[in-house]
């Protein structure tokens, strides 16, 4: 049966306020854990104690970092899944995660790099130099890119970066015990600074998905179908493409690589819109954002007092539903 706007308003506005239970639980859960009150107060009326260092100093800008990966991430998936026609396709299909990666044990291993602030700018360029040259690979054929072209190069940029990249790391031990601190994908350990670093590049990423997003639904008909509509299936293509490059290249520069959210949340979105991309996004944005606080909350409830990387516990989460996909998703012909 087909969903009307009324309910697709309401299960948004239902988002909207799972969200804000997620921002309450991650404020609120960890080693030492606060009611809500006590998280309130902190935020509104900090009177140095104890509560207030650990809600404003250490959860707050983690929390905020996880706003804006989770905003990230997921709409990054909706677009790619749409612009390949892929269900199993995630942001790292544009070799967005191998090129961070590379860039970032480059600038520790030649340019002496140690802290988050200084090789984030590392990350973010390397993830978007990858994703240029995936994205100027599959325009070389006649007609530009396509899903097979794009995917195909993307494939072949990652193994090729992975490769750089394990070499750098082999012949330099003090690389890789850095690297391994932001490979794992993680929240913690972030100023906000960092989330200010990366939000304006966030932000822009948002504006162009849903400047995309008319576009996608026309794509989704087809090509010849887009065309007698009047879409320019170029400059969609390009549109949409750097939305992902910027929506993953800054979560991947601020957290290092965390998987499986562009994969798993736009399905999660999709079955409570359908497939218009004008509701899909939003959906799959707020989807996002419960996806990844619940998992960094849960990494800190599992082992505590210690925790576990957020990276970790999606990964675990992840992965059956990544069995599920392969087993039970038809996917596209190609």
């Amino acid at each position: 049966m087909r969903t009307t706007w009324p309910v697709r308003v309401a299960g948004l506005a239902g988002l909207v306020a799972l969200t804000g239970v997620a921002v309450l639980l991650s404020l609120g859960l960890g080693a030492q854990s606060l009611h809500p009150g006590e998280v309130w107060s902190a935020l509104v009326a900090p009177d140095g104690g104890d509560a207030t260092a650990v809600v404003r100093e250490l959860r707050l800008p983690r929390t905020v970092l996880g706003v804006l990966v989770g905003l990230a991430l997921g709409v990054a998936g909706a677009l790619i899944q749409g612009h390949t026609r892929n269900p199993i396709a995630d942001p790292g299909l544009l070799g967005v995660s191998a090129g961070a990666s590379f860039a970032v044990v480059l600038g520790m291993a030649v340019f002496g790099v140690g802290s988050l602030t200084g090789y984030i700018w590392f990350a973010f360029a390397g993830a978007l130099a990858a994703s240029l040259v995936v994205f100027g690979l599959g325009a070389t054929q006649r007609g530009g890119p396509t899903p097979v072209t794009l995917a195909l190069a993307g494939m072949a940029i990652s193994a090729l970066l992975s490769s750089f990249t394990s070499s750098l790391l082999l012949a330099d031990s003090a690389s890789l015990n850095s690297f391994r601190f932001w490979v794992v994908g993680s929240l913690s350990g972030r100023e906000l600074d960092v989330a200010g670093q990366v939000a304006p590049f966030i932000v822009v990423g948002l504006v162009l998905a849903a400047i995309n997003a008319p576009a996608l639904n026309a794509l989704g008909l087809g090509e010849d179908v887009a065309r007698a509509l009047g879409q320019h299936i170029g400059l969609a293509r390009t549109v949409g493409i750097t939305a992902i490059m910027l929506l993953t290249g800054a979560a991947t520069a601020a957290c290092g690589p965390i998987g499986f959210v562009g994969l798993a949340v736009p399905h999660l979105a999709r079955a409570l819109t359908g497939p218009d991309h004008r509701w899909l996004l939003p959906y799959s944005a707020f989807v996002g954002v419960c996806v990844v606080l619940l998992a960094d909350v849960a990494g800190r409830l599992i082992a505590r007092p210690a925790e576990l990387q957020t990276g970790i516990v999606l990964a675990v989460l992840g992965a059956p539903f990544f069995v599920y996909l392969v087993r039970r998703v038809r996917l596209v012909s190609l």
